[in-house]
């Protein structure tokens, strides 16, 4: 059969399993968890308009391997917006798919508003990695606490990676406020080089700014 057949044939079926669903919440949370990816990608999109959708979409976007319909679960828990799709994305800070991780930070970062209160315990978790992960959303936060909370990571926390990642932001966007915490990080690092390095760095640029 020619491919140009076949893809006809395809895209038939699909449109008949798409019409076989009854396109209510029911049948969307059905359609999710189809074989067929572009049925998953219609129902990620249509369960916007549900409430009680994000626990769905968290969980199917927690063992989805496409990554076209992953995309798309994490645009409708954007629009979605409420407490478990927030809480849902932060859980992906944990995951070991790199792809899931950082799609998950780059949505975080687009709803600053709706992070801002997670934040600190964030910056608390025992897991240095999602501390890391949460500076890096930081960066595009526009929060009035930035600063403030970059400055108690570097005064507080013992990891040095995570320290080096808050001084490479206060490069960055700091201000003289975070000056005094600098230097002291300075100190409690003495022999490591890339802590004087990325300190010296952000003390110069906030000294030209």
């Amino acid at each position: 059969m020619p491919i140009k057949k076949r893809e006809e044939n395809k895209v038939s079926d699909i449109k008949k399993e798409r019409r076989s669903i009854e396109r209510n919440f029911d049948g969307l949370i059905v359609q999710l968890s189809s074989s067929n990816p572009t049925e998953r990608r219609w129902a990620a999109r249509d369960l916007t308009q549900y409430e009680g959708a994000s626990g769905y979409l968290i969980a199917q976007l927690m063992k989805e391997k496409d990554i076209s319909v992953r995309e798309l679960i994490i645009s409708s828990l954007i629009a979605i917006g409420d407490e478990k799709a927030i809480e849902g994305l932060i859980d992906c800070l944990k995951s070991d798919d790199a792809h899931l991780r950082n799609s998950a930070i780059e949505a975080l970062k687009q709803i600053p508003d709706k992070v801002a209160p997670h934040i600190e315990r964030l910056l608390n978790s025992s897991e240095p990695d999602v501390r890391i992960f949460t500076i890096n959303i930081l960066e595009s936060l526009r929060h009035p606490d930035v600063i403030k909370w970059l400055i108690e990571v570097i005064e507080r926390d013992e990891n040095v990676n995570v320290c080096a990642t808050a001084l490479d932001l206060l490069a960055e966007i700091g201000t003289e406020k975070a000056i005094p915490a600098i230097k002291r990080v300075k100190e409690k690092f003495k022999d490591e080089p890339y802590i004087q390095f990325a300190a010296d760095l952000a003390l110069r640029r906030i000294g030209e700014r």
